[in-house]
């Protein structure tokens, strides 16, 4: 068996590919010091957000809920909100109604264009040209 802070370091790992963090991720202080063959690992707490993502990542859910996707057949970009009857909700990542896409219809969406897109809607909020 491997030692618990190796096992707590590869699960951080694992979880930061799958994209969820947990800040509370450690090794329980009081079993780790104590005589106990095997220590406990402290999960920690998460906000409803990260606690969804994770949920969504062990049902196995392509992409899993939280994901900034593109719909490849307009180009729009949303938030990954949910999976229903073999589509993905979607919903723009600066608000607004949500819409539903094939999941072969989506592509992963980099986060320089997640930012681009959430300064042109702030820009249309305001009334600026973009």
């Amino acid at each position: 068996m491997r030692p618990t802070e190796e096992v707590v370091e590869s699960l951080r790992m694992a979880l930061k590919g799958a994209g969820v963090v947990l800040p509370s991720l450690c090794v329980d202080p009081v079993t780790g010091a104590s005589d106990e063959p095997f220590a406990l690992v402290e999960l920690g707490r998460c906000n409803v957000r990260v606690a969804e993502r994770l949920a969504s990542v062990v049902r196995g859910e392509r992409p899993p809920v939280g994901t900034c996707v593109t719909d490849v057949r307009d180009g729009r970009i949303g938030e990954v909100m949910g999976h229903v009857g073999g589509k993905v909700q979607l919903r723009p990542v600066a608000g607004g109604r949500e819409w539903d896409c094939p999941a072969e219809s989506l592509e992963l969406t980099p986060p320089d264009e997640v930012l681009r897109e959430q300064v042109r809607w702030a820009n249309r909020a305001r009334g600026m040209r973009c």
